[in-house]
């Protein structure tokens, strides 16, 4: 008997994962099929539901693994140091990295929670929570030691959240930007829009202050 794509279950439950999102973020969650999906794996439609007992448990799973993804990602690259602005940095960096390698899971993420019942739309939700806490709290930080200037912390959270994910619409790898370029930019653009300041050697305070990180 031929032996099917990843039949031992982690390698199956692996790829159905993996074809899911690349389909879900072409077609839609409510487009795809369980079909079309056990079509794109090369299993029967019905070895699906061993992993998966229905169509949401399958996109909840998606959801939850990115946002408890992202979280574990920032915990990782989270600095030591207590300096506002060192943090905000290593969290745009993580961010934008984090995002622009998770393209098809990001836009899935973004464009389906309208598909989720309300219990699953609610732990998904604190879990983003969970995540932007993360950078309120940092540019509070910041605020409160004179780092930053910034009206309102909430909305500005906001603001750097939707203008850092977004980047994945039009990032494309090979084209006039690297990650790296498009990472700087963005890092300035961050800083501006704090009240803060980077430089040619670092990442700097506002005027009349030293640098906070060595080049």
């Amino acid at each position: 008997m031929a032996r099917t794509t990843g039949s031992d279950g982690e390698r199956t439950e692996a790829a159905v994962r993996e074809a899911a999102v690349s389909l879900i973020a072409r077609l839609g969650y409510e487009a795809m099929s369980m079909r079309q999906l056990a079509a794109e794996v090369g299993v029967q439609a019905a070895a699906l539901y061993r992993y998966f007992p229905t169509k949401e448990d399958l996109l909840f799973t998606l959801m939850r693994e990115h946002m408890e993804g992202l979280l574990n990602s920032w915990e990782r690259a989270r600095p030591a140091t207590t300096d506002p602005v060192a943090r905000l940095d290593a969290y745009v960096r993580n961010h934008i990295a984090f995002h622009i390698e998770r393209r098809h899971a990001t836009h899935v993420s973004n464009m389906e929670l309208r598909s989720l019942s309300h219990d699953r739309l609610t732990q998904i939700l604190k879990l983003r929570t969970t995540y932007e806490k993360e950078l309120r709290t940092i540019l509070r930080d910041g605020a409160d030691a004179g780092l930053f200037s910034i009206d309102d912390t909430g909305l500005t959270a906001m603001a750097l959240i939707q203008m850092m994910t977004g980047v994945i619409v039009w990032f494309r790898p090979g084209e006039r930007l690297s990650i790296a370029e498009v990472t700087t930019t963005y890092l300035s653009m961050t800083m501006r829009l704090v009240g803060a300041r980077i430089d040619t050697h670092g990442i700097a305070p506002p005027r009349g202050s030293a640098p906070l990180i060595s080049p």
